[in-house]
């Protein structure tokens, strides 16, 4: 499936592939894109099967979106990169370096779902069932930050503006699909490539706060990668590039460079 693309920067300069995780969208990068890196980068954000403004069909495997991607990136006549992943985009970039390393020059890796443990991936997908809607943005707004998000007000009203959209019984829901998201937490759980075919230079940033990347995964990448490998920890929740913006987008910002 050829996907939605979000795009910033000069269509002639060199290209960074920045892949979402589960539930969200490519335009989550603009900030990080429009501040930190369209000056210098072409910079690609998909929205991945079921998500966003891509076609929501199955199947919802990581098999078929790391095919989607690079079908996407082909047509977009893009054939090596440096790329940024979290979450879930994070573990495509693993499988990507798998399946075609020679289209990948360096990977930051923001917060990867490397591996879910099964009753991390259970709870998730038990939550995910239960379907938000919302009577409108401002209640979506609200109940992210008494749910305890930690990112900034302005990046949550972006968020709504962007990703909620009315239904027909006049309810907010987010521009996803639920069954894709569902699925894709079953998928997580399954073994990734081995760290030693990730054979270019990698930042792992993680949130030690939110611990999703496991002190035993960390050591893996550090063993395989050595001097490859460069690793940074922030403070705050999951999705990073929200939490700790400045930290993470200055991370990444000196990886790229």
């Amino acid at each position: 499936m050829e996907l939605n693309l979000h795009e910033w920067g000069d269509s002639e300069a060199p290209v960074v592939v920045c892949l979402h995780g589960v539930n969200a969208h490519g335009r989550r990068f603009r900030k990080l894109a429009e501040e930190r890196l369209a000056d210098r980068f072409r910079v690609l954000a998909p929205d991945l099967r079921g998500h966003g403004n891509s076609g929501w069909e199955p199947p919802w495997t990581i098999a078929t979106h790391t095919h989607d991607v690079l079908e996407t990136l082909d047509a977009a006549g893009v054939h090596r990169a440096q790329w940024v992943g979290h979450s879930f985009g994070g573990r495509l970039i693993l499988e990507l370096a798998a399946l075609a390393p020679e289209r990948i020059d360096r990977a930051a890796l923001l917060d990867p779902a490397i591996q879910l443990l099964p009753h991390v991936s259970y709870d998730f997908a038990e939550l995910e069932r239960a379907e938000l809607t919302f009577e409108s943005p401002e209640e979506a707004i609200r109940a992210r930050l008494d749910g305890g998000s930690l990112a900034p007000r302005e990046f949550l009203e972006e968020e709504m503006a962007e990703h909620l959209v009315r239904s027909a019984d006049g309810r907010f829901r987010f521009r996803y699909c639920q069954a894709a998201v569902v699925s894709l937490y079953g998928e997580l759980c399954t073994p990734p490539p081995a760290p030693e075919t990730l054979r270019a230079p990698t930042l792992l940033l993680h949130s030690g706060e939110f611990g999703l990347v496991r002190e035993e995964q960390i050591e893996a990448y550090r063993a395989a990668l050595g001097n490859l490998l460069e690793l940074a920890e922030v403070g705050g929740g999951h999705i990073v590039y929200w939490d700790a913006f400045t930290e993470t987008a200055g991370a990444v910002d000196r990886f790229l460079n």
